[in-house]
């Protein structure tokens, strides 16, 4: 295992003097999944890249998906076979990529009475998914009677309930597939900084040349030069595009996805369920650890990008949806432990409702140079990077006759990587919990520990030995905060408890105790005044809040 490249906000002073000295062959705004991966494979092909994020890395649309990298099965009811087939194989890539971090995830699909699936036209579509997405062995789909689906998923409605659909889909944290993909990149001497946020383009002679910056953090100015510049900010594409007064022609169409969280022994689903709504939608319901997560809604989006929040309207139609397929739950409000929204950056298109938009990318070049991709699916996130890159490519080759390699981010294993296959995830999150038990962690500790950080968990084991604390759940997030500050670009409490940790939604509770704590570790690391600690505990807390307490809610 190669040992951590030192990636860290301590060092932001160098790191801002770096990205306003160098010229950089491509500058990628944006540091969500879409930007790391773009980022990541321009540079494993000899790219001088840097890249910037006006805020933390993943805190737009890639922390707030429903968490699979899944092959869209919805899509073939809309014929969209290339997207199927796209994603589906994509899938067994990411899985090898970072096995500890895209865990198997059989998927049960409920066949009930006047449902949206019936069961030839189930066992049909299924077969053409195995197909299109080349699953193989005990992955491909099976179709399931009556009592073998009850013996799956003992919640599921007996008296409608007339069999169902089995196969294989993937979960994955989004924030940490989009934060390793990143880190990564440093390896082939990316330069990323998050809180620089772009606010106009360099030209030269009408041509994009760069960028410029302003750092959020100082409010210092600065300009990035570069040969080309990716606009991948996903829900600002369009601000951007703007900015740069291009062309606009297709625009994008923002919808909102809803997801709410609750402890597992109020929704305890054996297993993964995507399900019907009685409005002939379809929905998740996904346990994880400790807790179950429902999700999602898809509804048009015209409010504040940046503050995107569940209302009560979005929270009674998945808890209504839930309590109608599963008869033996009656959950309510007051169960809620936690919840998440986010916006999709779809293409508009005439006269589609949100759910009927397709979940293709699309690059858009404007007559300046810049290049705005947008559109897509967390999971097709390397091949639409691919795609990117191929463009720049083929410009490289005409501008400057230079001939860029092809793209191998298939066979570039994540940082935390060291897996051969994931019976060996499996395996070290056993020797982990043997290491660990003797402190008084639980199994599901060393679960968390392996499934965020996999073998750079032993560089969080090393922080936990060296720092002095009794609780050793303080220790522990103690250890993990050194770690995410060293290595992970860490600046903020919330750039730790919500895209890191995942924190905020999987373990919410466990933050009410850790927030002076670990407040009191930020102080101490980056020399913070007693007034700054304030005002991020009164963040935290009125977070913490906002995505929990649905007892007085906005309609």
């Amino acid at each position: 295992m190669k040992e951590n490249i030192r990636f860290s906000n301590l060092d932001r002073e160098k790191n801002i003097q770096k990205l306003s000295r160098d010229v950089y062959d491509l500058v990628v705004i944006g540091g969500g999944i879409t930007g790391g991966g773009i980022a990541l494979d321009a540079a494993s092909r000899g790219l001088k890249v840097a890249l910037v994020e006006k805020g933390d890395f993943a805190s737009g649309t890639s922390s707030k998906s429903t968490k699979l990298i899944h092959g869209g099965l919805r899509y073939l009811k809309q014929f969209d076979f290339w997207l199927v087939k796209e994603v589906g194989s994509e899938r067994a890539i990411v899985h090898k990529l970072a096995p500890h971090l895209v865990l198997p995830e059989k998927m049960l699909l409920p066949l009930i009475e006047h449902g949206s699936y019936g069961k030839w036209l189930t066992s049909i579509g299924l077969k053409v998914y195995d197909i299109l997405a080349q699953v193989e062995g005990d992955d491909q789909r099976k179709m399931l009677e009556k009592k073998e689906a009850l013996k799956l998923e003992p919640l599921l409605p007996k008296k409608i309930l007339k069999g169902a659909g089995y196969y294989a889909e993937y979960r994955t944290d989004d924030a940490r597939l989009t934060i390793e993909n990143i880190k990564t990149s440093l390896k082939y001497g990316v330069v990323a900084l998050n809180y620089i946020q772009v606010n106009d383009f360099i030209y030269k002679d009408e041509i994009v040349a760069g960028v410029k910056a302003i750092d959020v953090v100082s409010g210092l100015e600065l300009n990035i030069n570069s040969k080309y510049v990716i606009n991948a900010a996903g829900p600002w594409v369009d601000e951007l595009r703007t900015v740069n007064k291009s062309n606009q022609g297709k625009r994008l169409h923002l919808t909102k996805g809803v997801h709410l969280v609750f402890p597992h022994k109020k929704l305890p689903v054996k297993q993964s369920v995507y399900f019907d709504i009685p409005d002939g939608r379809m929905m998740f319901a996904i346990p994880r650890g400790n807790v179950t997560y429902i999700g999602t809604t898809d509804t048009n989006y015209a409010q504040n990008k940046n503050k995107i929040t569940v209302d009560m309207a979005d929270a009674i139609y998945l808890i209504s949806a839930v309590n109608n397929m599963f008869p033996e739950i009656n959950l309510e409000m007051s169960d809620i432990i936690s919840s998440w929204a986010g916006l999709r950056p779809l293409i508009h298109e005439e006269g589609k409702s949100a759910s009927e938009l397709s979940r293709k990318d699309e690059i858009f070049v404007s007559d300046t140079g810049l290049i705005s991709i947008a559109g897509g699916k967390l999971t097709g996130y390397r091949k639409m990077a691919e795609r990117t890159v191929d463009l720049i490519s083929k410009r490289i080759k005409e501008d400057y006759e230079m001939e860029l390699k092809p793209c191998t981010t298939d066979k570039i294993p994540l940082c935390g990587n060291d897996f051969k296959k994931y019976k060996h995830v499996k395996k070290y999150i056993t020797e982990i919990f043997e290491r660990i038990k003797e402190y008084g962690f639980t199994e599901y500790d060393a679960w968390f520990l392996v499934t965020t950080y996999g073998k750079q968990t032993e560089t969080v084991l090393e922080f936990f030995n060296s720092i002095k604390e009794k609780d050793i759940y303080i220790k522990m997030a103690k250890a993990e905060l050194h770690f995410g500050i060293d290595y992970e670009l860490v600046l903020t409490p919330m750039d730790f408890f919500v895209r890191r940790t995942g924190r905020l939604y999987f373990d919410i509770e466990n933050i009410k105790k850790l927030i002076d704590p670990v407040l009191e570790e930020f102080k101490i690391i980056f020399k913070l005044e007693d007034s700054t600690i304030g005002v991020y505990k009164k963040e935290l807390e009125e977070t913490i809040e906002e995505h929990s307490n649905f007892s007085i809610r906005r309609t």
